[in-house]
């Protein structure tokens, strides 16, 4: 039988779970959001309202799904053959271990360039300081006249309109008329700028008009109306689009409204919260002053109740003089009765205590040695079980065993073993004896 005993550990099987979720933890922990471009093709719309496609070029393609709530932000639906810009993150489909993306966002292809011309205006401006905070202004709360730079057929010059009347009727407000669209809209929209800083009419200018596509926005995109709008002198808001566009004037305005709408509850305060304002005041004034008044009524009361007449106030304190001095008299008598009471007792508990004492004495002793006796007996009794389960201990100690030639039997699990029938060939057990102990291998098993 050898002495040593040889265990091989086996290299850990993955399940296929796990090696696509380890996968794709690694490509979504790796690969940050990029921007691809290609053709849609294989569009499948779901019952869920998610949309999953192929997106292809010359040489490849790779799989693409979109979910509701991006689609939604779409302008126009998606189509077998439309050629696309889509910036997704890179994922693995766990379920059925394919590759694809994950769409955020997507446009049609060629859009790139006028991205890529607003991002190097944006960080050119902002390069020059006409995007910090420190040189924006804050907008006036109760303006005196409003100038709005847009167009007049635009839909939201009447919602602007609209939401100044409803909040704060009888604010004076100025157009300065120009087109939001199209070729030379912008040299227009910084002159309608220029016009209303020249005449210094107004006290806050909203430059909006309502929501669309990259290319109808475009003009609040140009360098011109930019630097128009850091030039103003008069404080400006920029409402354009919708709350998810975002324009070089939204950045270099003193403002940023979502909506055109927003930016007309912007620069008014609402008359029905004004209102409630002032009764909320009034109520905050005229609260503590009736408390005030109450309690300084109260207090006229309390003083009145108070005033006493000096004859009377000595009338009362002789009275008070009278009535304590009774009180200490009775308990002064009180007093002296219960001490003698008290003195006249222990004088016939002493006398009564005085025969006795010798009795007590002789019967204290004999009780003392009564107790040293019985406490003797006890210690013998104890200290005898004491012995005998020292004994009874000692022929149960496994030591003991062990010398007497026995030993223990343990498998790999340090369980120990008691039947051959627990053993197979090759086991390795451990045995112990009384002084040190051995690892085996079982080379035969007999019942």
């Amino acid at each position: 039988m050898s002495g040593r005993v040889f265990f091989e550990e086996k290299p850990r099987v993955l399940r296929v779970a796990e090696l696509t979720r380890a996968i794709n933890q690694l490509l979504e922990g790796n690969v940050p959001l990029l921007w691809v471009g290609g053709e849609i093709s294989n569009l499948v719309r779901a019952a869920s309202g998610h949309s999953y496609f192929a997106l292809k070029d010359e040489q490849a393609q790779v799989r693409c799904v979109m979910f509701r709530n991006k689609l939604s932000q779409l302008e126009r639906p998606l189509a077998n053959g439309m050629h696309v810009e889509l910036l997704a993150s890179a994922s693995l489909y766990e379920a059925r271990g394919e590759f694809q993306l994950t769409v955020e966002q997507l446009r049609p292809a060629g859009l790139g360039v006028l991205y890529e011309k607003f991002e190097r205006l944006k960080q050119q401006l902002e390069q020059e300081g006409l995007f910090d905070v420190g040189r924006k202004r804050p907008l006036p709360i109760f303006p005196k006249r409003i100038g709005i730079i847009t167009s007049m057929q635009a839909a939201a010059l009447r919602d602007v309109l609209t939401t100044l009347k409803t909040r704060l009727p009888g604010v004076p407000v100025v157009l300065y008329p120009a087109p939001v669209q199209g070729a030379g809209s912008a040299e227009k929209i910084a002159a309608a700028i220029g016009i209303a800083n020249s005449r210094a009419e107004c006290e806050v200018l909203i430059v909006c008009r309502g929501g669309g596509s990259i290319e109808d926005l475009w003009a609040f995109n140009e360098e011109i109306v930019a630097r128009a709008i850091a030039g103003s002198l008069i404080p400006v808001i920029s409402g354009v689009g919708h709350e998810t566009d975002f324009t070089i004037a939204d950045f270099v305005a003193d403002e940023r409204a979502p909506t055109p709408t927003a930016a007309a509850q912007r620069v008014v305060p609402d008359r029905h919260a004004l209102m409630q304002g002032l009764r909320d005041t009034a109520q905050h004034l005229i609260r503590p002053m009736r408390h005030r008044l109450q309690s300084a009524m109260q207090a006229v009361d309390y003083l009145q109740y108070r005033v006493v007449h000096p004859e009377q106030q000595l009338q009362r304190q002789k009275l008070h003089l009278d009535q304590l001095q009774q009180r200490m008299q009775r308990g002064f008598t009180h007093s002296r009765q219960q001490q003698l009471w008290q003195c006249q007792s222990y004088t016939q508990r002493l006398r009564n205590a005085g025969s006795d004492f010798a009795r007590l004495l002789d019967k204290q002793s004999h009780l003392s040695a009564r107790l040293v006796k019985a406490g003797r007996t006890l210690q013998i009794m104890r200290q005898s079980r004491l012995d005998a389960a020292m004994q009874h201990l000692g022929m149960l100690n496994p030591d003991q065993v062990l010398a007497r030639g026995y030993s223990l039997v343990q498998d790999a699990q340090g369980h120990l073993v008691s039947d051959a029938s627990q053993l197979a060939a090759g086991d390795g057990l451990r045995i112990t004896f009384a002084q040190g102990w051995a690892k085996v291998a079982v080379e035969a098993v007999a019942d």
